[in-house]
């Protein structure tokens, strides 16, 4: 049976959601809530976690079923995993655990896995998936080494940390014959998702955008981070809307941490701007969903179709994916265009040329 073999990096609530899912579509058989049924010959469910890395006491050494409700996750409990006899290793810390994450995080007190590169080896891992807390620079950095320069294996950055945009990666894929997509996962259904198709809509009917802002805010540790280490969500959020709009809006974004709300995110996003005769036109719209579930139907698409290129020798960045599903792309491709291109490497049709 053809199958993804997969590491991560950061076992937690994007991980749970993954998992979950991977699980309640090899039971269900259903294709309710996925873009992609199938790519490349690729369901969800042929894909397979075969390592697993993380920092957390009450997470390392466990199972990584088991260790998937651990605290400080908190994601919505709505598939059972099985046993997955892939026990959560002690990764290197670095910057990942910073001490505003500290009465969330217990960092292990047991000596880090000495060769990362060596157990994506030992264990044939394709791709290692990057789900580590936004402003981990280091620490991402130290994976996608292992990963695409060491191992030689695909790497996926699903946080702000700017890896596939990095010329010096890119190269490096390009060179170890490996795919990367990124940075930082579109979420399926989020704020920035339904702000570009806003964003379009308003343009095509004439309206100039004068100013615009989201307000975004959940329970979980990612907010509570990012209220303290936002500065590069903001850029890849600004790069996602930046390239639907052609001229410069002034906006802002505000992340906040809410106890109580969980993994449930809520995201509220309002704009202005001016029609026929210069009058006015407001629009605010609220959304809410299951925020790692949100990422989980992203990263899902980006585990097969990077693996589905790797398959037809299609390596390096992979710029089609990487703008349809990553907030911060390397280079912009318009959704048409990257549409017609998935459509056809999830069918295995020939692949249209990528505008420049």
């Amino acid at each position: 049976m053809p199958e993804i073999r997969i590491a991560i990096a950061g076992i937690g609530n994007c991980a749970s959601a993954l998992l979950q899912g991977i699980e309640f579509y090899r039971q269900d058989g259903g294709t309710t809530g996925l873009i992609y049924p199938e790519i490349g010959g690729f369901k969800p469910a042929d894909v397979r976690i075969v390592a697993a890395f993380d920092v957390d006491a009450r997470k390392v050494g466990k199972d990584v079923s088991e260790a998937v409700w651990q605290p400080p996750n908190c994601t919505h409990r709505f598939h059972e995993i099985p046993r997955q006899d892939v026990p959560v290793l002690m990764g290197p810390v670095l910057d990942g655990a910073p001490e505003h994450l500290r009465g969330f995080v217990q960092v292990a007190n047991v000596p880090e896995v000495g060769d990362v590169a060596a157990v994506l080896k030992e264990t044939r891992a394709d791709l290692l998936v990057n789900l580590l807390p936004t402003g981990s620079a280091a620490a991402t950095r130290a994976y996608a080494d292992a990963a695409i320069k060491e191992a030689k294996v695909g790497f996926i950055n699903g946080i702000p940390e700017l890896i596939a945009s990095d010329r010096h990666y890119s190269d490096a894929a390009t060179e170890n014959r490996v795919p990367l997509v990124g940075d930082d996962f579109k979420s399926q259904i989020g704020t920035t998702v339904i702000h570009q198709s806003i964003l379009r809509t308003l343009l095509d009917r004439g309206v100039t955008v004068k100013q615009m802002y989201q307000y975004n805010f959940a329970g979980n540790t990612d907010f509570a981070n990012l209220e303290r280490r936002g500065e590069s969500k903001e850029i890849s959020k600004r790069s996602a809307l930046s390239a639907v709009l052609p001229y410069p809006v002034t906006w802002g974004f505000a992340p906040m941490y809410i106890e109580g709300q969980e993994d449930t995110k809520t995201g509220v996003i309002r704009i202005k701007g001016v029609y026929w005769g210069n009058q006015e036109v407001e629009l605010s719209i609220q959304l809410a969903v299951n925020d790692s579930a949100d990422a989980a139907g992203v990263m899902i698409d980006m585990i097969r179709f990077a693996k589905a290129a790797a398959e037809r020798g299609v390596v390096g960045v992979l710029d089609p994916v990487c703008s349809f599903y990553a907030k911060h792309p390397p280079g912009y491709v318009s959704d048409v265009a990257a549409r017609a291109y998935l459509d056809n490497l999830a069918s295995r049709g020939p692949l249209p040329a990528i505008p420049s």
